[in-house]
C-alpha cells in the first residue's frame, strides 16, 4: 500500500517527492534523477490542493457523436 501523500509537509525541501519512498536530499534512492522532486506545495504554494476545485462547477459535456 501506497504511503499517504502530506498535503502541506513541514519542510518539503528536506525530501525527494518523486516516489513513496520520500528520500532524504542527499541519498535519493530510486533513481529518479540528479534532483530530487518537488512538493507541490513548493511550486504552487501552499493552498494547492484547492485548485481546480469549484464547487458550483457541472461537470464538462461530451461533444463526441
Amino acid at each position: 500500500m501506497a504511503k499517504k501523500f502530506p498535503v502541506n509537509p513541514e519542510h518539503p525541501e528536506r525530501l525527494c517527492w518523486g516516489c513513496d519512498k520520500y528520500c532524504p536530499v542527499s541519498s535519493l534512492a530510486c533513481g529518479n534523477g540528479s534532483e530530487r522532486t518537488q512538493h507541490p506545495a513548493e511550486l504552487f504554494g501552499a493552498d494547492w490542493l484547492e485548485w481546480g476545485i469549484d464547487s458550483g462547477a457541472k461537470p464538462a459535456e461530451s461533444t463526441d457523436n
